[in-house]
């Protein structure tokens, strides 16, 4: 990743600089060195947000594709149903039959969506590790700004499991 390089090339500035005279912790770096290195920092970040919109794009793409595959099994079951039902002879059998689909589509249903927020809860779990690991491992007082950056991403994240466990939720609960 290139703003891990980036980092790992501040700290080595930081530790190849010159001391100051009575000064135990401070140092001289150059300032157009250190400039050009934020820079670039800036210029990466984006990709890092881009990726987190991704996910959240993702995240709505599946779900409109499940709810999408439960309504088209639903018309299915439905249309399946109508049909026996008008076999007079077999009314019964359909009705029964009817029941089945429908049960089964719902279930089905239910177990793509708990799927798809397990999957999606994983995406932003493993995306929200990754982003609080930089944040601790790499960004302290000299970043407030990336800082700030990072909570709002780690906040969305969390909104949008939270989301997504609601809608788990609802789902299971939907199930009973």
């Amino acid at each position: 990743m290139k703003v891990l390089d980036l980092l790992d090339e501040i700290d080595e500035i930081c530790d190849t600089a010159k001391a100051m005279p009575l000064f135990n912790s401070s140092i001289v770096v150059s300032k157009s060195e250190m400039q050009d290195i934020v820079k670039d920092i800036r210029t990466i970040l984006p990709e890092e947000i881009q990726q987190a919109n991704f996910i959240k794009n993702e995240r709505q793409r599946i779900l409109d594709e499940a709810k999408n595959e439960y309504e088209l099994l639903i018309r299915d079951a439905e249309k399946q149903a109508e049909i026996m039902v008008d076999q007079h002879e077999i009314t019964e059998q359909a009705k029964q039959k009817s029941k089945e689909i429908l049960t089964s589509a719902e279930t089905n249903a239910k177990q793509l969506k708990m799927s798809t927020f397990e999957y999606i809860d994983k995406i932003l779990y493993d995306f929200q590790e990754k982003m609080d690991m930089l944040n601790a491992k790499y960004f302290g007082e000299m970043f407030e700004g990336l800082q700030q950056t990072f909570d709002s991403i780690g906040t969305k994240l969390q909104e949008n499991r939270n989301e997504v466990k609601e809608l788990a939720y609802k789902t299971q609960v939907d199930e009973k």
